[in-house]
């Protein structure tokens, strides 16, 4: 299948060409389709299966078949999403795929001055993306109205739960005329999540593009069991052997991501921190670095992190696992991203095997054990049934895809192998290099 048996305007097919997108994702062949109906969509898709394009698209094109009769600067599009780094990307994503059309479109978010906003939504504007707080914010100062808004889409619907923006959501949804179109994206259907979706959708088409809380299969995972003290030191080492680079490091809290970034920097390691005591100026550029390969290490808070958007990011790092597991799943899921391939490593100390237990229950299958020599935990953690992955064969491993990830891994043995943190791995990135330069 291809963009054009989808039905899309030449010019989103050109935009797309020039992007090099030739053939449409599954969350993409059944929302587009969907969505150029005019009909509400309900729809499961977690990060990296390409679901913005599977609403910007079509979104774009009932747009531009239907133009504005009058001369009305108000939103014909609203698009929430529950940060800042969120709302940037999908902005991007309309800019970029809408380019060959005259649609006007502008992304508004708390952080920076209100006030260019303000002058911007004054010359008129068809597609607004924003976050819930300056959304409210700019309409309580009579800066935009949103009665004219002819497609509502909540974006990451699960969380903009999480975060506590179901308040602003509820104050939002009166101030939208009663006819519209209303596309719900979520990476999981929840009890929460249709409860809402009761409350906004009429009728709608319902797509998951995923199982439930399953891990992305083309991200071969695996786990370092090591003392909490360790840490900071094992990541250093994996970092150096294994020559990572681009690589995304999950910190539980804002000070200890940026005692990481501390320690990464005294080690040579070129690192930055994003999370939400930093200033908007300050991530944009952070993440701007990073994507252009000027940042080898980017360390994150999950919230900060939830709109990162990178395509072919090869590595992430949980240097802390999460309190909540399916957060797990969002964080692996950044990596191994449209058929590409990556590696995801997770530290493990005494006091995170609970999480660890409530993860692999969540995920349906035991993350496999990676023992790196001189980060032994100084004793051993609690047994569990898990498989077994060889550091030393790391190059030869990920090039291809797991089959059933640490099931078929245990079949190949019971007995644990060393590495020293080096292998294969470190050979690739080269190829990896390459493509940020291209």
């Amino acid at each position: 299948m291809t963009f054009a048996t989808l039905g899309l305007e030449p010019a989103l097919l050109r935009a797309l060409e020039e992007k090099g997108y030739t053939s449409p994702t599954p969350i993409q062949q059944q929302a587009i389709p969907a969505i150029l109906a005019g009909g509400d969509l309900m729809a499961a898709a977690q990060t990296g299966t390409g679901k913005t394009a599977g609403f910007t698209l079509p979104m774009l094109q009932l747009l531009h078949q239907n133009p504005r009769a009058g001369k009305s600067t108000h939103p014909r599009v609203l698009v929430l999403t529950p940060t800042r780094e969120l709302a940037a990307q999908v902005h991007e994503s309309v800019e970029t795929y809408g380019k060959h059309l005259r649609q006007r479109s502008m992304v508004v978010f708390g952080g920076v001055s209100i006030n260019p906003q303000i002058s911007r939504l004054k010359q008129g504007v068809e597609v607004l993306v924003a976050t819930p707080g300056r959304l409210l914010d700019l309409h309580q100062q009579r800066a935009v109205r949103l009665d004219e808004v002819e497609i509502f889409v909540l974006d990451e619907a699960d969380r903009m739960l999480d975060m506590g923006f179901i308040r602003d959501i509820r104050r939002i949804l009166p101030m939208l005329p009663k006819q519209r179109q209303n596309l719900l994206f979520s990476a999981t259907f929840s009890d929460e999540i249709r409860q809402l979706a009761r409350g906004l959708l009429q009728d709608p088409a319902e797509i998951s593009v995923t199982p439930r809380n399953t891990a992305v299969e083309s991200v071969t995972q695996a786990i370092i069991e090591t003392d909490k003290a360790k840490k900071p030191a094992l990541l250093a080492h994996l970092i150096k052997e294994r020559n990572l680079y681009q690589a995304l490091v999950f910190s539980r809290t804002k000070h200890g991501a940026n005692k990481l970034v501390e320690y990464l920097e005294k080690a040579g390691i070129p690192a930055a921190a994003i999370h939400g005591n930093k200033s908007q100026n300050h991530r944009t550029k952070v993440l701007a670095d990073f994507k252009a390969g000027k940042l080898q290490i980017l360390v994150a808070t999950d919230i900060a992190a939830r709109g990162i958007d990178i395509s072919q990011l090869p590595h992430v790092i949980n240097f802390d696992l999460p309190q909540v597991p399916e957060d797990y799943v969002h964080r692996i899921g950044r990596t191994g991203r449209a058929g590409s391939e990556g590696d995801s490593h997770s530290f493990v100390c005494e006091e995170e095997v609970d999480q660890l237990k409530a993860i692999e229950r969540l995920i349906g299958k035991p993350i496999p054990r990676l023992e790196v020599e001189g980060f032994a935990p100084s004793k051993p953690l609690p047994a569990r049934s898990v498989g077994n992955v060889a550091g030393g064969n790391r190059g030869s491993n990920s090039g291809r895809r797991p089959q059933g990830g640490g099931a078929n891994a245990n079949a190949n043995g019971q007995n644990r192998r060393r590495s020293s943190g080096g292998g294969g791995n470190g050979g690739n990135r080269s190829d990896g290099q390459q493509r940020r330069g291209r």
